[in-house]
């Protein structure tokens, strides 16, 4: 019998209406919203379920996501569904930190709300990221710490997504350099990201800081399930390192297909992505194609689950 792990996505996924079916047909769910608006003194449903501007800045974006997956995920575990193992890409692996159970909802609802402010403000202007498609990760390193040396300035990956999509982050006109180099070394396209800083990166190291001291003050659990941390590709099923290596997640590089391999070479073989968006989903066929990946972002989605699990 094969294991099953709970994925939840990053900031990018998110859209004006997320979350909304669920608040309506599940109490467990608007619980959750307005657990969220209590924690962070914001109207969490108002900036998820109607179209405005805040949604897309990192600040708001980020309590927006997590709200919206852990709401999904109160919904997918009252239907009788469960995972031996969770991991979410950056700010997703909030998610999977209360699908373990490592902190109470309230607290992982407070310390993402700081993490966007932190974030938002880390680098103001100046930072950049961008995809790299077509080329191998070791190779997209290389370049970048080429520039790196060459021009005293930030570039360095920011994410392994997938064989094939690589992120790179740093100060503009860095990556731009890289980008230029990666294209003349092979990559079939580098495409410019819409973000508001250079995530992943050195330039948040402040923010790394910041966010610690917050981390601090919050209680944790072990989780009573493990999760794969993005830093280092690992299962985490011990409380100690958790708080450093939220900590470091922010200006280190997101092992995203390192963490898929991992899990699949333990014999996990089903994927259930809970969130906004289809994008794991999508880097799941990629990595390996074998895998069973599944989507639960709608009403709709859960119960198309449930009838395909039991038929």
């Amino acid at each position: 019998m094969g294991k099953t792990a709970f994925l939840f996505p990053g900031q990018g996924a998110q859209f004006a209406g997320m979350g909304a079916d669920f608040c309506e047909k599940y109490e467990e769910s608007a619980l959750v919203y307005d657990s969220a608006s209590k924690a962070v003194d914001l109207d969490v449903r108002a900036l998820c379920f109607e179209k405005n501007d805040l949604l897309d800045l990192t600040e708001y974006t980020q309590i927006a996501m997590v709200a919206t997956e852990i709401a999904l995920l109160k919904a997918v575990l009252s239907k009788g569904i469960r995972a031996d193992l969770a991991a979410g890409l950056s700010l997703g692996e909030y998610g999977a930190l209360s699908a373990c159970g490592v902190m109470k909802d309230e607290d992982v609802f407070r310390i993402v709300r700081k993490r966007g402010i932190y974030m938002q403000n880390a680098y103001p202007e100046g930072g950049g990221m961008t995809a790299v498609l077509g080329m191998d990760g070791d190779k997209v390193a290389e370049i970048c710490e080429g520039v790196a040396k060459e021009s005293g300035k930030v570039v360095a990956v920011a994410n392994y997504n997938c064989p094939g999509q690589i992120v790179i982050t740093g100060e503009k006109e860095a990556v731009d350099a890289a980008a230029e180099k990666l294209t003349e070394a092979g990559a079939k396209r580098c495409i410019p990201l819409k973000v508001s800083g250079p995530f992943h990166s050195a330039l948040l190291k402040e923010a790394s800081e910041k966010l610690k001291r917050e981390l601090d003050a919050v209680g944790i659990n072990d989780p009573v399930m493990p999760y794969v941390t993005n830093v280092t590709a690992d299962y985490i099923s011990d409380k100690t390192p958790i708080k450093e290596l939220l900590a470091r997640q922010i200006y280190s590089p997101v092992r995203w297909q390192q963490s898929i391999e991992r899990m699949a070479a333990d014999g996990v073989d089903t994927f259930i992505e809970i969130g906004p968006g289809k994008t794991l989903t999508g880097f799941m066929k990629k990595i390996d194609p074998s895998l069973k990946a599944y989507h639960i972002g709608s009403v709709q989605e859960l119960e198309k689950y449930l009838e395909d699990k039991d038929a």
